[in-house]
């Protein structure tokens, strides 16, 4: 399939499995941070081509920490996909975000500390707006989209992201909640910032699995609970997806495609040349 991909989706590998889904194929790209977690599958749904990434490898085996994830979005890149949605597991940090709904946050902070953040550094000094970390009109399509499939879904919140890939403690889950934070992962950073530097739009689909350990009334998170309530919504994640397709316009009216126009600080000719051979696929349309 040689049609470029009018949305790209980052979660579990067990999400693929759609009965509508058709013309299957994959593609494994050799970025310049390396391969993505996974093979690309790309196919069809209601005759319009998608690509699918499994963050965590097929199987599972990559831990938050230890994905790739400026291989995952540079190979979505690659393939031409300007929007991408990212379908994660999360812990409620709210009372009414119960286990079971699903969240499309609109803010996000990044307490990981073990990850590369950026594409840009070896000579060329980048820094890019993130003041509204996923786009507002793709995130607002998939609210609406989320909301078709008779589910309990929220608009807006706050998401941090830790490390991982232990669960919080008890004080640090009420920390966060001190902080104002609604949700908590491990894997939306740096997935957001870097689709941002590749200037792709990027929504998150936030699937509470739990209320984190910091309820008192409630048992705290396991594996097993994780598990369970991601098999549960499988199918209105699928649901979701294919009329998100459905209902995609043409054009976009965010600014998500121009992010790098004013953030390249470095002047022109001081630029390194090889990190700007590395990185053609992006600055291509500023440096030519």
């Amino acid at each position: 399939m040689n049609e470029k991909p009018v949305l790209g989706v980052i979660g579990g590998s067990g999400l693929y499995d759609f009965p509508s889904l058709e013309e299957t194929s994959q593609v494994n790209p050799l970025t310049p941070f390396g391969y993505p977690s996974a093979p690309l599958v790309v196919g069809k749904l209601n005759g319009k081509p998608v690509a699918f990434l499994a963050r965590h490898g097929v199987g599972h085996t990559i831990s938050p920490t230890e994905v790739n994830y400026r291989a995952n979005i540079w190979a979505m890149k690659m393939l031409g996909v300007d929007r991408i949605i990212g379908v994660s597991a999360c812990g409620s940090l709210r009372e009414d975000f119960a286990p079971g709904n699903i969240v499309i946050p609109d803010q996000l902070f990044d307490h990981t500390h073990h990850r590369a953040r950026s594409y840009f550094g070896e000579g060329i000094v980048v820094h890019i707006s993130t003041a509204y970390p996923f786009c507002p009109t793709l995130s607002r399509i998939l609210f609406q989209a989320v909301s078709s499939c008779d589910c309990t879904v929220h608009s807006g919140g706050a998401m941090i992201t830790i490390e991982g890939p232990r669960f919080s403690t008890k004080i640090e889950s009420n920390v966060y909640r001190a902080w104002g934070m609604s949700l908590i992962g491990m894997t939306t950073s740096p997935e957001a910032f870097l689709a941002r530097e590749a200037e792709i739009c990027y929504a998150v689909m936030a699937h509470v699995t739990d209320y984190d350990v910091w309820h008192i009334s409630e048992e705290v998170v396991s594996v097993e609970m994780v598990v369970k309530t991601l098999l549960k919504n499988t199918e209105i994640a699928q649901r979701s997806i294919t009329s998100l397709v459905d209902n995609l316009p043409a054009e976009t009216d965010c600014n998500c495609r121009n992010a790098l126009e004013n953030a390249i600080i470095t002047n022109r000719s001081a630029i390194n040349p090889t990190t700007a051979d590395k990185l053609n696929l992006l600055l291509d349309k500023y440096l030519k």
